[in-house]
């Protein structure tokens, strides 16, 4: 994909975003988003040729991108694992806060039946966003274990602040910390670990190959 895709793509995903809420994410808001961007109807099906789907996991990896310019400028390796991963959960979920009504809706639609293959992908690709960014260097089933883990976590955590009235959403911040001070306690994951094999099964299905 080339830049100019990248900053048209990301042009048509902020002009949508403002009207999901009131719209939903439909094709014709797709189309009205574009015009607003001065892309035609013919441009933007070639940028997203599923339609909302494709939209929706644009939005879903705009928010991953965003929060690993962000992460670039924090101090991270002065945290302990622990908290660059928190720091990662809680910087993504800013980002995505004035425009948490459009992750609900992107929620309802990658919960259709169709979309759960899509979501799990997409979820895998945030949580391994997240291990990445906190400098993780793990292989083999180490490397799965970290993100079945993180992933139980940050779907908690996301439905957790989708109802969070909280200011600045701070109760979903200390609903993430103490789910993950419970799940990277040493003796809990050895625990987890023999009762999640199915996840672990399709995060490696899910990982890409590495040149």
């Amino acid at each position: 994909m080339t830049k100019d895709d990248t900053k048209k793509k990301d042009a048509v995903l902020l002009a949508m975003l403002p009207e999901v809420p009131f719209d939903g994410w439909t094709r014709a808001g797709m189309r009205k988003a574009a015009a607003r961007a001065k892309i035609s109807t013919g441009e933007l099906d070639t940028l997203f040729p599923r339609g909302t789907r494709d939209l929706v996991a644009w939005f879903s990896r705009w928010a991953d991108r965003e929060t690993v310019a962000v992460l670039a400028t924090k101090r991270l390796p002065r945290l302990r694992t622990s908290e660059r991963i928190a720091l990662g959960v809680k910087t993504r979920l800013q980002l995505l806060l004035p425009n948490r009504e459009a992750v609900r809706r992107a929620f309802s639609l990658l919960a259709l039946p169709q979309n759960v293959p899509l979501a799990a992908k997409l979820l895998y690709e945030t949580v391994d966003m997240l291990w990445h960014a906190a400098g993780d260097t793990s292989t083999d089933f180490n490397f799965y274990t970290k993100r079945g883990l993180l992933a139980g976590v940050y779907a908690a955590t996301v439905l957790y602040w989708l109802d969070d009235r909280s200011l600045g959403a701070t109760a979903s911040e200390e609903f993430l910390e103490r789910r993950l001070a419970e799940v990277l306690a040493i003796p809990r994951v050895k625990n987890l670990v023999t009762r999640l094999p199915d996840v672990f099964g399709l995060l490696r299905t899910l990982r890409p190959r590495r040149a």
